[in-house]
């Protein structure tokens, strides 16, 4: 019981400072919290930091208060679907003082307020290497404007005024992200082999923004070396094509061709080089 007394008289501290302080861009309704059981449980919302792909849109999160809390920290997560390196599609956040020591840095002195400071700053610095979002982490790192063009669509389907997307939605369209169309045609192209293909590969690369990378470069060089060694592959049939030409008309007539004119002869010889043509074929 007085453990409970304890957290609840912190608590109602910690919700005058919300509501009286509020850190940047977050909101807090006051409307039910004459009730102590709403001390433990309640929303907030959060603005998405100005000059991200996240502004204009409110993510509302959902706050849980342990019992042993502060010396535990706060459940927070996200209950409005954002895309972002460092939270997943369950809401559940990646941040260090969601955490107790040694993993993380949650301490007693901390509070509420300081947490929602510290989401607001994950907003506007995402960290891509301690993500949760494998495929959201890579692309913050490697491929800016793919992730930039994906977490704007998200806000604006998700966290816009008037926005209705579910849950459900999220999970479904992380999935079929997972097998995005753009790795799929990569990954047919790399395998073919063709010069055709690579020029598709690099073409490919160019419009969506990739960076080249140690992967595509050996197969640039790769379909560099082929076009080298098909040039050099048709200058040796074209030569020897030409000296099969000079001992067919010079060598290999017999007397009688020798004797006919010149037009039978040089007959002959386009013959015998459109067979050698078909060879090659």
């Amino acid at each position: 019981m007085a453990q409970a007394a304890r957290l609840n008289l912190r608590m109602q501290k910690e919700l005058k400072i919300l509501m009286t302080d509020p850190p940047p861009g977050v909101s807090i309704d006051i409307s039910d919290y004459d009730n102590s059981s709403s001390l433990t449980s309640f929303e907030t919302s959060i603005k998405g930091p100005d000059g991200t792909v996240y502004m204009r849109g409110t993510f509302k999160l959902k706050i849980q208060i342990p019992e042993r809390y502060p010396f535990q920290p706060p459940n927070v997560t996200f209950l409005t679907p954002i895309y972002h390196p460092n939270i997943d599609n369950g809401g559940r956040i990646c941040l260090d003082i969601l955490n107790l020591p040694p993993k993380g840095a949650w301490q007693p002195s901390l509070n509420i307020s300081t947490v929602l400071t510290s989401i607001g700053l994950l907003l506007s610095e995402p960290n891509p290497d301690d993500g949760l979002m494998a495929e959201a982490s890579k692309e913050y790192k490697y491929n800016r404007t793919i992730f930039d063009q994906k977490a704007l669509q998200w806000t604006e389907k998700y966290a816009y005024p008037g926005a209705k997307g579910s849950k459900e939605e999220t999970k479904s369209e992380i999935a079929s992200m997972a097998n995005n169309p753009l790795k799929e045609t990569e990954r047919r192209e790399t395998s073919a082999g063709n010069s055709g293909n690579c020029e598709r590969h690099r073409k490919n690369l160019r419009l969506q923004g990739h960076k080249l990378t140690p992967k595509s470069a050996s197969i640039e060089k790769s379909c560099n070396d082929n076009k080298e060694n098909l040039t050099a592959e048709i200058q040796l049939k074209d030569e020897s094509l030409k000296l099969d030409t000079i001992v067919v008309s010079d060598s290999e007539e017999s007397e009688d061709e020798r004797n006919r004119p010149a037009r039978s002869r040089l007959s002959l010889a386009r013959n015998r080089l459109a067979g050698k043509r078909n060879e090659m074929l």
